[in-house]
């Protein structure tokens, strides 16, 4: 206990960025785990069941937050978005892990990174959010290096690689719904829905495709989900201590992450065109989020900053 006491005393002595940099490195390294052992679950068990059984978990975790609200919880202002947005995260989840069980590993991480560009899309076509032209310009030279790694007519294409890409979308179409529906409702509300929602619509095809796991699938199941939710609180963690701006890169150790345990768990490592497309993404992806910090920061600073445009 004096042991974990002094820890936990130095950890707060750190600087918020520093503090935020720590827990974002943990959530990157267990988001790597948890599509790792997605990948190795997927060469036997159909995806819903894996994610079925992801949700559960998870669900069950965060059972006694819901509980405490019940059924409060699932009143909301926004009940069309609500039902969107668990189609959207579903289609998400069932796109990225079908993309994930057949792409290298780190070839659905680096795809994955488009997330922000399509924020940026959804933001002005639905937020009516302003973007400059320098913004604009990331986003295109963004989809460049999606270009690259996906490489469309060539023989190497795959469809999965264009899965990866259209969950992304979803999943930056997710955040925007949020963004919304955070106005009028609470997180627990928006939790509630996410949980119960998608859990319900998966379990149909789930019980439809269920074979029946042996023990140590079955410990693999549930590590999955206990290392998804984790992850999560990490990453949560992570950005109520530090800024959006100096976090972003480290973010995508995820890449680093996903190429050692693609080569530890299944001999494989990523070609150049991998590391070229993904350090396109990768640097247009930062240039976007602080960009995006740039101009909160400007906003707040005063009236002059209410005009700018990136």
């Amino acid at each position: 206990m004096m042991a974990f006491a002094a820890i936990q005393g130095r950890f707060n002595d750190l600087s918020p960025n520093l503090r935020g940099a720590a827990f974002l490195m943990v959530a990157a390294l267990f988001f790597s785990i948890m599509v790792a052992l997605i990948k190795v679950l997927g060469q036997k068990y159909h995806i819903t069941q894996i994610l079925f059984v992801r949700q559960l978990v998870m669900t069950l975790i965060v059972l006694p937050v819901i509980w405490r609200d019940f059924p409060g919880a699932l009143k909301t202002n926004n009940l069309s978005l609500q039902l969107l947005r668990i189609v959207v995260a579903l289609t998400a989840m069932l796109l990225g892990f079908s993309a994930v069980i057949h792409l290298k590993l780190a070839d659905a991480t680096a795809l994955g990174f488009a997330k922000s560009f399509f924020v940026t899309i959804f933001a002005v076509l639905i937020l009516k959010e302003t973007v400059g032209i320098r913004r604009w310009a990331a986003v295109a030279i963004g989809f460049l290096g999606v270009l690259v790694m996906l490489r469309p007519g060539a023989d190497a294409f795959s469809i999965y690689g264009a899965f990866s890409v259209m969950s992304a979308g979803c999943a930056g179409l997710v955040m925007i719904i949020i963004r919304y529906m955070s106005r009028t409702d609470s997180p627990t509300t928006i939790l509630t829905f996410q949980a119960l929602g998608v859990g319900l619509v998966i379990a149909i095809p789930a019980i439809w495709f269920w074979q029946r796991p042996d023990m140590t699938e079955w410990i693999i199941m549930i590590a999955m989900g206990v290392v998804s939710y984790f992850a999560q609180m990490c990453n949560i963690y992570a950005y109520k201590w530090g800024e959006a701006s100096v976090l972003a890169s480290l973010d995508y150790m995820r890449l680093l992450y996903a190429a050692i345990l693609g080569y530890l768990l299944f001999s494989n490592l990523p070609g150049i065109q991998t590391w070229i497309g993904a350090s396109i993404i990768i640097a247009a992806s930062i240039y976007t989020i602080r960009r995006e910090a740039m101009r909160k920061q400007a906003l707040v600073c005063g009236p002059q900053g209410r005009g700018i445009s990136n």
